[in-house]
């Protein structure tokens, strides 16, 4: 029972508002000790941790370089980029991109785009532009709503596009489960399936990025 102890060590840090990271080290280090194992050896688990999913961290080198881009007006410069573009609208811009995303997770490059690397310092501020593009008076609502189809076309394109590719994880655990139970099938038969899915989810999700237009456009005709 004392390997519990953890648990109970978490569930308290949390209520007292403690640095998380802090908590769950003091954690594991409490229900390594509890279990009969050394400070060495519980320091070695955390390394051989920290190595297995080493690449799991590299997202977080990107967050310094998106962090000066903005600094140095990254935001402002795609904004503009958008304001220079005739007949750039919300929903083609954000179509686009859907494509953008469906195509490249569809060949395995799904870390390429993202929330942090890609919808926040670009396609959020240039859906806004292309938005005021046409309305310049947007209140605040109407930009939440923007940056909630952008955040949500990213993770569209994303989730749908990137079952085609064959060496997905979710490919490979339907594959093992189905080895499991004696049916023999293919990578290519499942990324092969997927591409139906694909296709109804983008055209479905570019319908509701052309609604999200007209109710723009509608909007700024009822304040005329």
């Amino acid at each position: 029972m004392l390997v519990l102890i953890g648990i109970a060590i978490i569930i308290a840090g949390f209520m007292l508002r403690f640095n998380p990271l802090l908590v769950i080290m003091a954690s594991a280090l409490a229900t390594g000790i509890a279990a009969g194992l050394d400070v060495t050896a519980i320091i070695a688990a955390f390394g051989k941790a920290f190595n297995d999913t080493r690449y799991v961290s590299i997202i977080w080198i990107v967050l310094p370089v998106i962090g000066l881009l903005e600094a140095y007006g990254l935001q402002q410069h795609a904004r503009s980029i958008i304001g220079r573009m005739k007949g750039a609208t919300l929903g083609r811009l954000l179509t686009g991109y859907l494509l953008l995303r469906q195509a490249m997770s569809a060949v395995g490059l799904t870390s390429v785009a993202g929330h942090a690397q890609t919808v926040r310092p670009l396609v959020a501020p240039m859906a806004e532009a292309a938005a005021e593009a046409k309305n310049d008076a947007l209140t605040d609502d109407q930009r939440e709503e923007v940056k909630a189809f952008a955040a949500a076309t990213d993770n569209i394109g994303l989730f749908f596009g990137e079952d085609i590719f064959l060496a997905i994880g979710s490919i490979l655990l339907m594959k093992g489960v189905l080895d499991g139970y004696g049916y023999q099938i293919e990578p290519l038969h499942f990324s092969l399936w997927a591409i139906p899915t694909a296709l109804a989810a983008f055209l479905i999700h570019g319908f509701r990025l052309r609604r999200l237009d007209r109710r723009m456009a509608a909007k700024v005709e009822a304040a005329a």
